[in-house]
């Protein structure tokens, strides 16, 4: 694949990324793993929230002056059953943020990171030569920083790619309508 298609679809992917947002990406990301880890947390933490559904359909189903201890009992059980589900549940969180923190960490290397890479191991490869002549003074600065004469460097065309891009983005989104929001009274 040239040079000039593969700078374009780098770019096109990391203006995509930033489009969704980090967030967005990372919780999709997160998504993913809960579903190929299969986290135990996870699972034991909705059994714990149907049986606090159950207690709680039990108790009131009792009469709490009828059958006092019956009904202290299943309060008692109740009572330890949403303290286990909040902790439980206080420690899936404190995971996810630490998940999506270094998803995050890393989305914005990749995103980031790939394009310096190109920039620095493509530096002085010309991605597409011009017409002698027809730019002029103009040929040096497209080549800059380190590509020949009268070529187009890397650098410039990642930021023509990434211009160009973000143009069609907003003329599209220019003629897609908003969607309206309902008027509260």
């Amino acid at each position: 694949m040239s040079l000039l298609v593969t700078v374009f679809l780098l770019v096109l992917v990391t203006e995509l990324v930033l489009y969704a947002g980090y967030a967005h990406v990372t919780a999709l990301v997160y998504e993913w793993y809960l579903v190929a880890t299969k986290d135990p947390k996870i699972a034991k933490h909705q059994k714990l929230k149907q049986e606090v559904l159950m207690t709680k359909a039990e108790l009131s189903k009792t009469s709490s002056q009828d059958e006092f201890a019956k009904w202290a009992k299943i309060r008692r059980k109740l009572d330890k059953g949403l303290a286990d589900v909040e902790a439980l549940g206080a420690e899936i969180a404190y995971n996810k943020t630490a998940f999506e923190l270094k998803a995050k960490s890393a989305v914005w290397c990749c995103v980031h990171g790939s394009q310096w890479l190109m920039v620095l191991w493509f530096r002085k490869s010309a991605v597409v030569y011009l017409p002698p002549h027809w730019f002029g003074p103009m040929q040096w600065i497209l080549s800059m920083p380190f590509a020949p004469a009268g070529s187009v460097s890397v650098a410039v065309w990642f930021s023509v790619c990434r211009r160009s891009i973000k143009a069609v983005a907003g003329l599209v989104s220019d003629f897609i309508p908003a969607t309206a929001k309902p008027h509260t009274a």
